[in-house]
């Protein structure tokens, strides 16, 4: 026979905001949980606990978190601004229509930007910009490529690196990571970038159907002089967008953006392998790998021998010379042209560099007209970054990649029970691949001063904001005993709500 309840016997615990935040996850959020307090003739003679105390002090920190994550609207023009500002990145109409404006546009559109972000930021927070660890990372790599440029062995080379591309790169990283307080906004420049890569690859698809390859006379090429000027480099943007195009394929809802989503993601594929890249290449194995763990469910192994057959299969269909030029990573003497065996000696020079210079390196910039035998760059921005600006500048590099990959798995495995009616779990799932496609590709580039990488982590930061807004606690990423012991108590929670209700 089961007892009456009393009214007193739980009181759940409320957040501040008007709206509850549900938690999205498995586990469920502390501030969110029912406090249970016992009937005091249940207490076997021992005196119950008053429950205003405790009801009281998790009251209080429910409503701090609750301040913590929440964003205020606003931003409206500093949002605009960065959006111009990408759209003009990616368009460069300054080749195109070569002038006096077109050549300063962009420079003006990001100092009008930077001019509407700063009072507006300072109205709604009160603070410069918000601080999330990958601020503070970056902030520190930056000290670190600034501190570079006195011991340079040519200064000058170091402070035209730095106060170019790279501390652009930085300001609209700041900016972004605050403008940005909604969904929509965050798939906007999401929806820019892929713009860009279906352009990039419809080009790329009609100069191979042209016959116009003409980088090394078999490649396709770049566009312009900009960020996809050189054909590596536009590969590496294709092959890290491709994995957001595949999440938001897997999350579409209808049969329309379903097909948009697929052809992006396939135009991506085929002007990848257009471009013979072989970081790309790499990086586009690594992808399919990734959403075959990540989606795969109970048929991994079958869904993981198909990719690699697959893979193989696009191989052979390639056009001439694919294979070779693949096999030249492990074999350069397959590589009738010499870039891969001179990208092995740049890379081996790179790492003696980095250790003859372990402080503060050689100079932002300094490598490629100081330090290599043949007037290349280290071809790989790990080195790059090691070389130039130290092993301190490394460190904070890496821990600006992993630090929001670890925390996008987080989201991810907190969504997946809830991922039909959530578009977390599938952002987080194609951020988490693009940072790792980055990853794999970037050890064939040097691009670590460039717009890749911080664009990448921007929107990886936007997405945990916007997520610890939405369910008002901070994400913390968990090991696997954390994550045992959360699953334990939730299955206790559940065990205990159904006694409640019998």
């Amino acid at each position: 026979m089961t007892r009456p309840q009393l009214p007193n016997d739980y009181h759940s615990v409320t957040r501040s905001r008007k709206k509850d935040a549900t938690n999205d996850g498995n586990v469920e959020s502390k501030s969110c949980k029912p406090v249970a307090i016992r009937d005091p003739k249940e207490s076997n003679g021992h005196q119950a606990r008053s429950p205003a105390p405790t009801h009281k002090l998790l009251s209080q920190v429910s409503e701090e978190t609750s301040k913590a994550t929440f964003l205020k609207p606003g931003h409206v023009l500093s949002y605009a601004g960065i959006f111009l500002f990408t759209a003009i990145l990616y368009a460069r109409p300054g080749e195109f229509y070569p002038s006096r404006i077109t050549a300063s546009i962009a420079l003006v559109v990001g100092i009008a930007t930077v001019g509407f972000f700063l009072p507006t930021q300072l109205s709604l927070e009160g603070n410069l910009t918000a601080r999330p660890r990958e601020l503070s990372l970056v902030l520190l790599f930056t000290l670190t490529g600034l501190l570079s440029i006195p011991l340079a062995i040519n200064p000058g080379i170091g402070w035209q690196e730095f106060s170019g591309t790279f501390i652009r790169c930085i300001v609209i990283f700041v900016v972004m990571i605050n403008v940005v307080r909604t969904e929509q906004r965050l798939r906007g420049l999401l929806f820019l970038a892929l713009a860009a890569s279906v352009w990039l690859s419809v080009q790329a698809i009609n100069d191979y159907r042209l016959g116009l390859m003409t980088v090394e006379g078999y490649r396709a090429s770049g566009r312009g002089t900009g960020i996809f000027g050189n054909t590596n480099d536009m590969a590496l943007h294709l092959v890290t967008l491709l994995p957001v195009s595949i999440a938001l394929l897997f999350g579409a809802k209808g049969l329309g953006r379903r097909i948009f989503y697929g052809v992006c993601s396939a135009l991506a594929i085929g002007a990848i392998m257009l471009s013979y890249s072989r970081g790309a290449f790499l990086g586009l194995v690594v992808v399919f790998i990734y959403f075959t763990i990540k989606l795969g469910g109970r048929r991994r192994v079958e869904i993981l021998f198909a990719v690699l057959g697959v893979s193989f299969l696009l191989v052979l269909l390639a056009p001439s010379g694919y294979g070779g030029r693949l096999l030249s990573i492990f074999m350069p003497s397959l590589d009738l042209g010499g870039s891969a065996d001179a990208r092995r000696g740049e890379l081996f020079r790179s790492i003696y560099v980095a250790l003859r210079h372990p402080l503060l390196g050689i100079g932002m910039g300094n490598y490629q007209p100081e330090m290599s035998y043949r007037g290349l760059v280290t071809h790989n921005s790990y080195t790059q970054v090691a070389a130039e600006a130290g092993m301190a500048a490394l460190i904070c590099y890496l821990l600006f990649i992993v630090s929001p990959l670890r925390k996008l798995g987080q989201i991810a495995r907190e969504t997946l029970a809830t991922r039909r009616n959530s578009s977390f779990y599938y952002l987080a799932v194609g951020l988490q691949g693009s940072l790792i496609a980055y990853m794999v590709s970037s050890f064939f580039l040097s691009v670590a001063f460039n717009w890749y990488v911080f664009y990448l982590v921007g929107y990886a930061v936007c997405l945990r904001r916007l997520y610890e807004s939405e369910t008002g606690k901070f994400v913390v990423v968990e090991n696997r005993k954390e994550r045992k012991q959360s699953q334990v108590v939730q299955a206790s929670l559940v065990n205990d709500s159904k006694a409640v209700l019998t």
